[in-house]
């Protein structure tokens, strides 16, 4: 559980990533964005590129994303700093394979990729839920392959794309894989966003080695590919849509650029240096909250939970082994 004060930033809800950015040197820092082709994951390359860092973007199909890298070389002033590697989360053959081929000190990793609320359940080889896999395992793999190139960084930082679904459904360590249970697109996708909280929390044993780890929620962003499994009914069912299927605008809905912010402000921000295991959104660190409060945002009780989090760690590390 947290027992600190909560870090704030003179950053706003609707900061930009490249205004979170602005001022930060990343010269001669190496990052890595999964799912950095598209959406946030997108923006958060400009953002990382524009100050300096090289960046290199896993995705699990390098042409498909050339056209989104085409048109921001045409944008981004460090689009030449950027380039593309295939990665595949969902295979553990492809993480080994990305890992073997790194070389050299990563000093910012950003585990941006995932998917949301697949309409049936799907399993992976190693028989794990294919959302857990995707957005909790693959990167657990990919970030413990590359912990030695991590450490070598000096002071490197690991920032885990999580989201408020979280608040919806704690990891079930009976059944995470809906073997028994019923399976629901939702509260598979909840059970994975929390796993990424948790692994924050237990990446604290890297401390040590100089490894930050922080997660976060970027808000409400429609216009991305993460939504392409909800039907239009359940969008109009949400409020998103209106019955003509149109965008409904809400307050709390950001621009992939200001949504890129958190993701940005944790993995760069001088504010965020030797903070680690802690969950942020709207560009500040979130309180700890119950389900009976009228809070709309904030981390779940079970989502930092330090035991939770090294059982989880140990389920992983297991799966790994296999």
């Amino acid at each position: 559980m947290l027992d600190h004060h909560l870090l704030q930033t003179p950053f706003s809800f609707h900061a930009t990533a490249l205004e979170v950015v602005e001022g930060v040197d990343l010269t001669g820092r190496r990052a890595l964005v999964t799912g950095g082709a598209s959406g946030i994951g997108l923006e958060t390359v400009r953002a990382l590129a524009e100050a300096g860092a090289h960046v290199t973007v896993a995705t699990r199909d390098p042409a498909a994303a050339a056209p989104a890298l085409h048109g921001l070389a045409a944008t981004a002033a460090g689009a030449d700093r950027v380039d593309v590697r295939p990665l595949d989360l969902a295979d553990l053959a492809s993480v080994a394979h990305f890992a073997r081929e790194w070389s050299g000190p990563l000093d910012i990793l950003v585990a941006n990729a995932g998917v949301m609320a697949l309409p049936d359940r799907q399993v992976t080889e190693q028989g794990w839920e294919l959302q857990l896999a995707v957005n909790h395992l693959g990167h657990f793999a990919l970030a413990t392959a590359l912990h030695p190139e991590l450490r070598a960084a000096g002071s490197a930082r690991l920032v885990i794309v999580s989201s408020g679904a979280h608040k919806d459904a704690a990891f079930d360590f009976g059944d995470p894989h809906f073997e028994r249970r019923p399976y629901d697109p939702w509260t598979a996708y909840g059970q994975s966003k929390t796993a990424d909280v948790l692994f924050a929390v237990g990446a604290r044993r890297w401390a040590a080695d100089g490894i930050t780890a922080n997660a976060l929620n970027p808000g409400w962003i429609l216009s991305t590919n993460l939504k392409r499994h909800i039907d239009a009914a359940t969008m109009r069912a949400m409020g998103v849509t209106d019955d003509h299927g149109e965008i409904v605008p809400q307050p709390y809905h950001k621009t992939v650029e200001q949504g890129a912010a958190t993701s940005v402000l944790l993995a760069a921000s001088p504010l965020l240096d030797g903070v680690t295991g802690r969950y942020f959104e709207d560009n500040q660190e979130a309180p700890v909250v119950g389900g009976d409060e009228e809070y709309p945002g904030g981390v779940a009780p079970h989502a930092v939970d330090p035991i939770a989090a090294d059982r989880l760690w140990d389920r992983a590390e297991c799966a790994l082994r296999r």
